[in-house]
């Protein structure tokens, strides 16, 4: 079975090759991979190579010139595209926050700019996809997810699955911060990408969550623990999803990415940038791992350095660092859909009936059973007014912003920024619209 990977330059495209290599019922014959950056995708191959070396049954990897030739009879499509690179990212962040408020890749106004300039593209992809490869499954891993999810889902229907890696590394690192074996926790989790909740973690019929609330000690041990705080998580009841810092300390991390010199797009396009300049020089597939392990691990460590450093600083330990990986995810729904089990993972799918309050064929991130048929989102308890509201105004966010990439509607990009909770001002929302079109 063939598994096609789009942006297959992007620096995380080797772990999920080590996973398939990994894999002991390997499924994939062959990796293509595809990037508008040839130099990028030259790179990333000769780590791929690097990786393959001394296994006794490595997958071949091919590099394909073009869209068309890399969908061409796959069976998964991998979508990891960034759509302007990570310049693209500092200006997504930086015109936000040039107007006083936060900007982040996939959260607020920032998001809604990187939605507007990705989904075009994304729905060109689902577009070929349908032609050339329709029995084909399309794991999303392009963000900002939740939208882009959805919007790939008007032409590709269930088909297409995003997928997201903070929810089940919260749901493991709570877990074990509860004293349970996360492979055999059992778990409520709904919301959207990057704004759910963890409701409930159970083992042989009990919920360890208020329990793991009540203990201070037990909170202090893993990453959202610290983040939010026992008294905060004590009064939600539930264990927000890391993202859901920018809404709940929007101030505290607001006035921290303020004070910094680089936001998180700038340290990643000197980062990347630097790492894809010194691996072409850097000597044989040997080095050029070795320099991408080493960049790699930087990324990780300094990941939502400035919410930690709102939330009184803190260094990530190797269970936040282990998190639960897109690799893991997509590998086991991957095996979920071609198994034909009843795998259950945290995915973005249509809602259908799981939430009543939000259209059926709105994408939320839920619980989900996962078959040869796809993966079908679980019945889940009624959300709490204070959830269900913020979930509501962000989809509302999420479809003007579909509506307003596909048609070309400046009416509803204007009511996709100023409907955002993290913007406060319709007149701004304008002026951030106004400088990201003149900067196009």
């Amino acid at each position: 079975m063939r598994l096609t990977i789009l942006g297959g330059g992007g620096f995380r495209v080797p772990l999920v090759y080590r996973a398939l290599l990994d894999d002991p019922g390997r499924a994939v014959s062959e990796v293509v991979l595809h990037d508008t950056d040839p130099r990028r995708v030259a790179v990333i191959a000769e780590v791929l190579a690097r990786l393959a070396q001394g296994h006794p049954a490595p997958v071949p990897v091919r590099v394909a010139e073009g869209l068309d030739e890399a969908l061409a009879g796959a069976g998964f499509v991998f979508s990891a595209i960034r759509v302007g690179g990570t310049a693209g990212r500092v200006r997504d962040e930086r015109i936000p926050l040039s107007e006083g408020v936060l900007g982040q890749e996939t959260v607020g106004a920032g998001g809604v700019l990187y939605g507007l300039r990705t989904i075009p593209v994304a729905l060109h992809i689902a577009e070929r996809v349908a032609a050339l490869a329709p029995e084909a499954w399309v794991i999303n891993f392009t963000n900002p997810a939740g939208m882009v999810t959805e919007a790939m889902s008007q032409v590709l229907g269930d088909r297409v699955i995003g997928i997201c890696d903070s929810p089940v590394g919260l749901v493991r690192r709570a877990a074990r911060a509860a004293g349970a074996d996360p492979d055999r926790a059992g778990y409520d989790y709904v919301g959207l990408n990057h704004l759910g909740w963890l409701r409930s973690l159970t083992l042989d019929g009990t919920d360890l969550l208020p329990g793991l609330l009540a203990d201070e000690d037990a909170l202090g041990s893993f990453e959202e623990g610290r983040l939010f705080g026992g008294d905060w998580l004590r009064t939600l009841g539930a264990l927000p999803n890391e993202y859901l810092h920018y809404y709940y300390f929007r101030r505290e991390t607001l006035d921290s990415v303020r004070d910094t010199r680089e936001t998180r797009g700038e340290f990643l396009d000197q980062q990347q940038g630097g790492f894809f300049e010194r691996a072409v020089a850097a000597g044989g597939p040997d080095a050029v791992y070795a320099l991408w392990e080493r960049t790699r691990l930087e990324r990780e460590e300094t990941y939502m350095a400035h919410s930690r450093e709102a939330s009184g600083g803190w260094q990530r330990d190797s269970h936040d660092l282990e998190g639960g990986g897109y690799d893991r995810v997509a590998l086991a729904l991957m095996h979920g859909i071609l198994g034909g089990g009843g795998t259950r993972l945290i995915l973005n799918v249509r809602n259908g009936t799981t939430v009543p309050q939000l259209a059926p064929d709105a994408i939320v991130e839920t619980v989900c059973e996962v078959t040869a048929q796809g993966a079908r989102p679980l019945p889940c308890a009624p959300l709490r007014e204070d959830q269900l509201g913020l979930m509501l105004q962000v989809k509302a966010v999420e479809r003007a912003t579909v509506e307003a990439a596909l048609f070309k509607d400046r009416t509803a990009a204007l009511r996709a920024l100023a409907l955002h909770p993290l913007v406060d001002s319709p007149a701004v929302a304008a002026r951030i619209l106004e400088r990201a079109a003149g900067e196009v």
